[in-house]
Parts: C-alpha cells; structure tokens; sequence
C-alpha cells in the first residue's frame, strides 16, 4: 500500500514538522537500509530499490487481516507460524510487507527480529486496496513466485456484498510463476499449505 518514494519525489525541509523522506542512493536501497534509516513510517517496504510508504488503511482491509490471520492461526500446525503485516526478504532490493503469511517455525530467530528470508515463507496473503492494486495483482505475485513462495493469496473486495473474494494461487516450481486454483465466495476452503476453512462473511 502506499506511494512509491524515489529521488524526484522527495521532500524538502522539515521546516513545520512534516516527515521527509530520505534521499536514496544513486543504485536505490537495500533490504538491509530498512533496518538502518532512521525514523521511517510503519510498514515501509522495499519494492525494486524503492521505499514504499502505507496510506491510511480502511476498515476493509483491515478486517480482513484479522479474519484471516485468526483463521489460519487457529488451524495452523505446530510447525508452522502466522505473521502479519512482516516484511519478507525476496532479494537485495525487495523486501515487500504481505498483509498476512504463514511460515516454518524454524524462520524465528528472536523477539528483534524484523524480517523473514523467502525460503521459510510458505504462504504470503495481501489485501488489495485502490492504491496498491497494481502492486498486489501483478508485482507483488510476480516476485513472490520468482523467490519461491509456494502459495499466495490476492483478497478483493465484492463491491456488491462487501465481503471478500479470495483468490487462491499455487506455485508451478518448472516456470516459476503462479497457477490459479480457486477463487472462493463466503467461504474459503483449502487443503494447501494445510486444511484451511475460513468463514469469509465473518469479516463484519
């Protein structure tokens, strides 16, 4: 979510308390930086070398994190654990921030830890807002998938019902891109990465 921040949209002077952004390097930033600049905003990401900032987040979207992370924590085996809102190391340059994912227990390396390699991810969900739509439809699962991750979820919402619409992606290992496997109305029933039935009219 958010608008991209690079070199021709920085700020100028905090002269009345206003944030400003930081000035990138001439090759962009790393997933590193995030956890070296100083005073960013929640939930920046890294997309391609380029900060990613979140704008205000609706009630939508932000029910929708809930339904899901307590659904799949609830299911969840002991060997696995739900994250929400944590950034995940694709690359040098990317380190994007999935709404929720689900990742091998063993990733957890400490109570200051900020960031999952993409090798513990097993599946990365984002819910889809008017700003971020590209990004969730076609950047997001394109760099998932090139990582590795072998499950995404894209989560929009039925404008007629108000309630979510998941869309329901596996990974094809030989092309490195996402198949489709389902897209679920009210409820969301699944047996990848385990058994997962979610009640999607429970976003209310």
């Amino acid at each position: 979510m958010g608008a991209t921040a690079d070199a021709a949209s920085e700020d100028g002077p905090d002269t009345e308390g206003a944030y400003c952004r930081p000035v990138p390097p001439p090759e962009g930033w790393t997933a590193d930086d995030l956890d070296r600049i100083p005073d960013l905003p929640p939930h920046t990401q890294l997309i391609d070398g380029s900060l990613v900032y979140r704008s205000p987040q609706t009630r939508f979207h932000l029910r929708c994190i809930r339904l899901l992370e307590h659904g799949l924590l609830s299911r969840a085996p002991d060997h696995l654990d739900v994250y929400r809102e944590f950034t995940v190391v694709l690359d040098r340059r990317n380190r994007p921030e999935p709404d929720v994912l689900v990742a091998s227990a063993e990733a957890y390396t400490g109570l200051d830890q900020t960031w999952l390699g993409a090798e513990h991810v097993l599946l990365a969900a984002e819910v889809v807002s008017p700003d971020s739509r590209e990004r969730d439809r076609e950047v997001k699962p394109r760099k998932f998938a090139e990582a590795g991750v072998p499950h995404f979820w894209r989560v929009e919402k039925d404008e007629e019902k108000g309630l979510p619409v998941v869309y329901v992606y596996e990974l094809d290992p030989a092309t490195k891109s996402y198949g489709l496997t389902g897209i679920f109305h009210d409820r969301l029933k699944t047996t990848a990465p385990f058994d997962i039935e979610i009640d999607l009219t429970a976003v209310d």
